[in-house]
């Protein structure tokens, strides 16, 4: 018993997508990227983080002197106003 096969040996579409993939493609096409004003705002630090820099700085310098004296009313409040 002989299977005839249904293709021709030289009809493997996989050699030919091969072909085409290793031909390089050279158009006169450019990526170009446009950067919103409102993204170009937000990418600039703010007066709030240098605040809150300054704020962090001071208090690690009084954490490590030991001049930090944290009030125990302010952070109960501040906590159960969190959870309300």
């Amino acid at each position: 018993m002989k299977i005839n096969p249904f293709r021709h040996v030289d009809m493997n579409p996989y050699k030919k997508q091969i072909n085409k993939v290793e031909q390089p493609q050279v158009t006169g096409k450019k990526d170009k990227v446009e950067i919103s004003s409102e993204a170009k705002e937000m990418m600039q630090v703010s007066s709030v983080v240098k605040e809150r820099e300054a704020r962090v700085a001071e208090l690690k310098n009084q954490v490590q002197s030991g001049n930090y004296k944290p009030d125990p009313k302010a952070i109960a409040k501040g906590i159960a106003n969190f959870y309300k």
